[in-house]
Formats: structure tokens, C-alpha cells, sequence
């Protein structure tokens, strides 16, 4: 009998993780060829989440929790959960309820087919459609400047076989694009398509800086086109900028008293190069940054504590 793991990182879900559980039972309990486990990894909540989750740990044995000493991001915290899975496949979902549960038994049929990769992508959503449409923008920007082919709304809902895992475990990345490393590695995957529904109880952890940071970690990531933009930008403006101080230079000899330079046009050349090194120099700043946090090799999350794992080699030595 196969076994499937199923990860939710969690922060300040109070109100989720608990209808989450349920749902999940009653969609595995729909499938009895299949045995479970649903490992929940929460980062550092305050709001009593970790309650709610160590009660659900005490009543059912299929409920794995790792609790985190801090909140380590919207990054590394849920990668390091989905490399904790022991299943033959691990699926990985949102603890907000917008990543369906009910598509499990789809991901697993697929699955079976030989798919080593199963997505959920949204084909629709429920929320803003100005988010929408920005995340479209994005995705489709990333796209066309990245290196590998990326599939737009993918935001790591899935399954993902245990060959996958075991490749990522191999992949000592302290801060990865986990969207890009599925794209990377190739294997043969399956599309679902579905509607994001709305979120019902809570607040979105999402903010501009959390949406930044990944659009940014993407773009570092998978595409070296902003470096060479920059290349190539510094010459055209080099160049035009010759050309324009050299017909400067000849209409003021053809015309020295009736052409009067002023100072508007250097203040606002100024201003425009000004403007584009910074811009550049924030794009090499983000480069840089990536490297840094790559040389670091930091661990992805330190744990304070796990519950209803098996005990492990080291333990109580």
C-alpha cells in the first residue's frame, strides 16, 4: 500500500488548520489504497495556532507537527517542510484553504499514470482581479526573460514523487526559487487546472514585500537578462550621450553667440542617468545579495520541535 505525505506550512492560521484536517481526512478516507500522514510546519505562529495543531497531533497519529524557534519567510520554512516528507509522493498545499483538498484524488490518479510531477495551476481566480492580472504580468515577464520554461500561476501546489524529493535533498539551495527548481530538474509532470477560491477566514500573509521578494529571487534566479540590459543600456546611453555633447559642440561653434546652452538640459541629463544607475546598481544590488545568501549556506529553519515523528538515529544520544 502506498503512503502519501502531505505538507502545510503554516503561520497564524488560528482559523484553518483545523478545517484543513477535516477536509483532508474525509478526502483520504475516499481513497482506501492509500495510507497518510499530514505534516504541518508552523512558523513560529502567535496566535495560538500551535494549540490548535498539538491538539490535532494528540487525537490523530496521522498528524506530524514541526514547530520552527522563529518565522524563517514564506521561503525557506515550506521548502524545508516538503523535504521532510516520507511518502512515496508528497503533496504540499496551502494552510488558507485556497489550494483545494479535493484535487488530491486527481494528483494521485495522475500520479499513478507515471507522472513524476503533478501541478495545481490556477486557471481563474477568486481574488482581486487587479492581482490577478499583475501576477499574469509577472509570471508572463518571468517567462520570457528566464532560462527554463516556467508555468505561470504554479505557486508549488502539487505532488511530487518521491525520486523528485530525494533529487531536492540533493540541492543544498539556503534560500531556493522552488518554482523554478521544478521547472529546472525537467521531470515529467501534469497540469491541473483549477479555480482559486477566495480566502474565507483569515488575512493573507502576502504583502508588497513578501510579493517583491519573490519576484525579484525568480528573476535572479533564472534569467541573466537584466545584467545585460544594463550592459547593453550603458552603452547606447554612453553613445548618445556623445552624440548629443558633439552636436551640442558644433552648433554652438556654428552659432557661438546666438545659441545659448543654459542649464536645463544638463540638470535633466543628469537626472535621467542618475535615475538608470540607480535602477542598474539596485538589479546588481539583488545579484549580489543572491550570491551572498548562497555563500552563507545557512540552514533553511532551525526546529524547536517535532511531534509524532519516529524517533531518529541521533535522538537521546
Amino acid at each position: 500500500m502506498k503512503h502519501i505525505t502531505i505538507v502545510t506550512p503554516c503561520f497564524n492560521e488560528l482559523e484553518n488548520v483545523e478545517p484543513l484536517h477535516d477536509q483532508i481526512a474525509a478526502v483520504m478516507a475516499s481513497l482506501p489504497n492509500y495510507t497518510y500522514d499530514h505534516l504541518y510546519i508552523d512558523n513560529a505562529s502567535t496566535d495560538g495556532t500551535d494549540a490548535i495543531l498539538r491538539r490535532l497531533a494528540a487525537q490523530d497519529p496521522r498528524v506530524r507537527v514541526i514547530f520552527n524557534t522563529r518565522n524563517f519567510g514564506h521561503i525557506r520554512s515550506p521548502y524545508h517542510g516538503l523535504l521532510q516528507g516520507e511518502g512515496d509522493a508528497v503533496i504540499c498545499m496551502a494552510s488558507d484553504l485556497q489550494d483545494p483538498p479535493a484535487l488530491i484524488p486527481q494528483f494521485i490518479a495522475r500520479w499513478e499514470e507515471g507522472y513524476k510531477v503533478v501541478m495545481g495551476v490556477k486557471s481563474s481566480s477568486q481574488e482581486t482581479p487587479l492581482f490577478y492580472f499583475l501576477r499574469t504580468a509577472y509570471y508572463r515577464i518571468l517567462h520570457s526573460l528566464s532560462d527554463v520554461d516556467l508555468i505561470e500561476h504554479f505557486t508549488g501546489f502539487g505532488l511530487y514523487d518521491r525520486t523528485v524529493i530525494q533529487t531536492l535533498r540533493q540541492i543544498r539551495d539556503p534560500y531556493p526559487y522552488f518554482r523554478g527548481l521544478i521547472a529546472e530538474l525537467g521531470y515529467k509532470k501534469a497540469i491541473i487546472p483549477f479555480e482559486q477560491p477566495r480566502r474565507v477566514r483569515g488575512l493573507t500573509k502576502n504583502n508588497f514585500y513578501t510579493l517583491y521578494d519573490m519576484a525579484m529571487l525568480g528573476l535572479t534566479n533564472y534569467s541573466k537578462v537584466p545584467l545585460r540590459m544594463a550592459t547593453m543600456l550603458g552603452f547606447g546611453s554612453a553613445l548618445v550621450s556623445f552624440l548629443v555633447g558633439l552636436a551640442y559642440l558644433i552648433y554652438k561653434l556654428i552659432a557661438w553667440q546666438n545659441f545659448s546652452l543654459g542649464l536645463a538640459p544638463v540638470i535633466v541629463g543628469l537626472f535621467f542617468f542618475g535615475s538608470v544607475q540607480l535602477i542598474f546598481l539596485g538589479i546588481l544590488g539583488e545579484y549580489i545579495g543572491a550570491i551572498y545568501t548562497q555563500v552563507l549556506n545557512r540552514p533553511l529553519v532551525i526546529e524547536q520541535e517535532r511531534i509524532n515523528f519516529p524517533p531518529r538515529p541521533t535522538d537521546g544520544v
